[in-house]
């Protein structure tokens, strides 16, 4: 499953597949500018980048 990575925050959130550039399912990063989002692979972004999960787009994931 692919993510979008904020790299400001380092919160990974649920990418809304079909949707325009990095539309998310919590709808946080609309007013981040493009270039601090990533779409990345979820694991990745927890293994590889220690990011935390959105709490709105993820069940185990805390705050957003």
């Amino acid at each position: 499953m692919n993510g979008v990575l904020n790299e400001t925050t380092n919160k990974i959130h649920k990418y809304e597949s079909g949707q325009s550039d990095f539309q998310t399912s919590c709808g946080a990063t609309s007013h981040v500018a493009h270039e601090h989002l990533r779409l990345v692979p979820v694991e990745q972004a927890i293994d590889g980048a220690d990011a935390d999960r959105c709490g709105r787009c993820f069940d185990e994931g805390g705050g957003y």
